[in-house]
């Protein structure tokens, strides 16, 4: 495949640094493997210099205006909140409403997804951000489909990634629809990331996420949850583990841990069966019962509609441990 456009990386003041060096890495080791593969330039509204968050700064930028496409991909960068709303006085969306027709794909690192829902370029289709941010994204803009656990999300010409690293990810998979498992593979290993983590695997898990939340009974009730995810954890039950009526534990349970208790064990579940495929040995039915599944075929059910793969493509993917003996 060969280029005539650029790839152009989008920053402004306040913009979180690896949101930029990640991909950018990963586009110059492409184009350094594959000479055709296109070059990458930063630009930003008023060119220039750019501080980025933390102090980094980023030198050289071109202004906006100048690039007039066609472009290969047009990447916005995340960055602080004071950064991003400073965008909206600065001409970035005139200009990204203009150059998104011209380019082959338009995409996001973390906060950037703002930029692209607020330009209207994402109304309809799935999207994704840093996961503190996914609820706020949704409720800013109900036309676009977020999925909060998605590491990346491509929907035809527009893909936005999770926070910060997430950015790599999507940028090697980018590279690799464009040049290749092989080409993909290569970078990965020579920037020393995982390479094939597919954007349907969770941003964070259960197990994390309730470890800052919860107090007294409720707590009480989680750590069983997280000890024993194949465990009868019926409302009821975990109800009188608590001791409080079905009604007041389900309320409080919601209430300290931001989602209610089927969801919570339903999250549980799907985080032990990934951990069992991706660091044992053991056969799917054995690691469906294991998690809590009533058959192998209920968390392939799960597996597809959370992930969409089946669980022996996430353990190809993601599996450490030997492959189980077949006889």
């Amino acid at each position: 495949m060969s280029y005539e456009a650029p790839i152009v990386i989008v920053v402004f003041p306040g913009v979180q640094p690896l949101d930029v060096a990640g991909p950018a890495a990963v586009f110059a080791r492409a184009r350094a493997l594959r000479p055709d593969a296109p070059p990458v330039i930063y630009a930003s509204p008023a060119g220039g210099t750019i501080a980025g968050d933390g102090g980094m700064a980023i030198a050289g930028t071109v202004p906006l205006a100048q690039l007039n496409g066609p472009f290969d991909l047009i990447m916005i960068a995340g960055g602080t909140e004071a950064g991003l709303v400073a965008l909206r006085g600065s001409g970035l969306y005139e200009w990204l409403v203009g150059a998104a027709p011209r380019a082959r794909r338009v995409g996001s690192v973390c906060g950037g997804a703002f930029v692209l829902a607020r330009a209207g370029l994402l109304s309809g289709r799935r999207a994704t951000t840093h996961w503190i941010a996914t609820e706020r994204l949704q409720a800013a803009y109900p036309d676009v489909r977020v999925e909060p656990d998605a590491i990346f999300t491509i929907d035809g010409p527009f893909c936005t990634s999770a926070g910060v690293t997430a950015g790599i990810d999507l940028a090697l998979a980018l590279v690799e629809i464009d040049h290749g498992a092989a080409v993909a593979s290569a970078i990965a290993r020579e920037l020393v990331v995982f390479l094939r983590r597919p954007g349907g695997q969770s941003q964070y898990s259960a197990a994390l996420e309730a470890q800052t939340r919860g107090r007294g009974p409720i707590q009480r009730v989680v750590s069983e949850i997280l000890a024993d995810p194949a465990r009868d954890h019926r409302v009821a039950r975990l109800a009188d583990s608590a001791a409080m009526s079905p009604r007041n534990f389900a309320r409080r349970f919601a209430l300290e841990i931001g989602r209610p208790p089927a969801a919570f064990v339903a999250a549980t579940r799907l985080d032990q069966a990934k951990r069992l495929l991706a660091t044992t040995g053991l056969p799917v039915a054995s690691v469906a019962h294991a998690s809590g599944y009533a058959s192998a075929e209920a968390m392939q059910h799960v597996f597809r509609a959370r992930l969409g793969l089946t669980p022996s493509d996430y353990r190809s993917r993601f599996g450490t441990a030997s492959p189980p003996r077949t006889r």
